[in-house]
Order: structure tokens, then C-alpha cells, then sequence
């Protein structure tokens, strides 16, 4: 527990209970808590009541994930490496499963970007129904709202000045500032892409997230070998 504890610093010790039992410990919450006081580790204040999302004036926050690849969100985060550079990263998840399904880290990142992004997932993924995002001028973009159309994925925008109405990305967004950039010096724009990069994966495949339970959103799977196709 003092491991996971000093590895994942930001985590209380809900979300650490849920990394001892998928490690294989049979332990609950309360035992978890106890022990987490006994060692003087850090409890973290209970979060306030968060009003409802959804308004009644027909806004795009009505909008709610019902499935997979109905709904992505997207939004940029600016951050610096050491030697005081700009650089962005364009987040986007799935908000029916919270995952993460893409951090493109560039130092610019454009219209053509957000296209080039959305292919690439297209590909590999699909197509959603809707993409949600806020009005910043690289998602409003013509080419990238007729690009959209052209795939047949309709846009869903936030209200200006209503970042709450993307709370799937600005929650996300929050923990990725709190979790990694936060912590991190960068000494390269390479070593943030590797370093995010591999925060994304932990993220998807370890962190336990509260409104799944405390599972992950895209825990690995493991193929035993006796159930793997042969190969001739």
C-alpha cells in the first residue's frame, strides 16, 4: 500500500484498494482506510455534490453517451518543457467508457492536425456518432466541421464561456494536470510525448476510475496460449 502510496501520489486510497485487489489481495475499503490513517499517508478531503450536467434548454450537454463510439470529446492542454517552450497536447476520449484514445503532443497544433488525430482512430475504431468540443477556433474550423460531416459524425459544441458543458474532457483534463504535468520536468518535447504516452496507457489499462467502480476503462486482456489460433 506505502508502494503504490509513493508511486501514485495523487491517488487516495479508494483507487489504491482497487490497484491491491486487481493485484490479486483481498482487502476492502475499509481495511484499506484504516491502515492508510495508521501510516499517517494523506486522506483526501471528500469531493462536494456536483450539480446536474444535463440543462433543459435543448444545449448540447443533453447530449449523454449511451455506447461506445457515440459520443468523443476533445480538448487541447498547453504545457512547457524545462527550457520554457510551449507545448500542446490534443486529449480525446470516448465518454461512454472514459477512455483516453488519443494524446497527440506537438509544440503547434492546427486544424489539420485535429484531422490528421481523427483519422487516424477513425481507422482503427470507427466512426462515432458525435464529437464534442468546445468553440476553439481549430474545432470550428470549416475544414474540420466538413470533414466531419463527410465521415457522417455530427458536432456537438459547448456553450462559449461553459466549459462545464464538456465535463468529460475538462475531468479528464484535470487529472492529467494533477497526475503527470504537474509532476514532470520535461527536458524534451520527446520525452513528453514518451512520458504521456505512457501515462495514457496506465490510464486506460491500470487507473482505477471512480464512475466505472474502480475499474479501469480498457483493462488488458491476457490470451492464455492454449486459446491462441495456430498459425500455418
Amino acid at each position: 500500500m506505502i508502494e503504490l502510496a509513493r508511486q501514485y501520489g495523487r491517488y487516495g486510497y479508494r483507487r489504491i484498494a482497487a490497484l491491491l485487489r486487481d493485484a490479486g489481495w483481498q482487502i476492502n475499503d475499509k481495511r484499506v482506510e484504516r491502515l492508510w490513517r495508521r501510516e499517517g499517508l494523506k486522506v483526501p478531503m471528500k469531493q462536494p455534490k456536483k450539480g446536474r450536467l444535463w440543462l433543459n434548454d435543448g444545449s448540447c450537454v443533453r447530449l449523454r453517451p449511451e455506447r461506445r463510439n457515440h459520443v468523443w470529446s476533445y480538448d487541447f492542454v498547453h504545457c512547457r518543457t524545462d527550457d520554457g517552450k510551449v507545448f500542446r497536447t490534443l486529449n480525446i476520449l470516448d465518454e461512454h467508457s472514459r477512455e483516453c484514445l488519443a494524446i497527440r503532443v506537438k509544440r503547434k497544433l492546427n486544424s489539420g492536425d485535429v484531422i490528421d488525430a481523427l483519422s487516424d482512430l477513425f481507422i482503427l475504431r470507427g466512426v462515432p456518432a458525435y464529437i464534442r468540443s468546445d468553440n476553439g477556433p481549430e474545432f470550428i474550423a470549416q475544414t474540420v466541421q466538413d470533414w466531419i460531416k463527410a465521415v457522417r459524425a455530427k458536432t456537438a459544441y459547448i456553450q462559449p464561456g461553459s466549459p462545464w458543458e464538456n465535463g468529460y474532457c475538462e475531468s479528464f483534463n484535470a487529472r492529467f494536470r494533477d497526475e503527470l504535468l504537474n509532476g514532470e520536468v520535461f527536458y524534451s518535447l520527446r520525452e513528453a510525448q514518451i512520458l504521456i504516452e505512457q501515462w495514457r496507457k496506465h490510464y486506460n489499462t491500470k487507473r482505477p476510475h471512480s464512475a466505472l467502480g474502480y475499474r479501469p476503462p480498457a483493462p488488458e486482456t491476457v490470451v492464455p496460449m492454449d486459446q491462441r489460433p495456430v498459425m500455418h
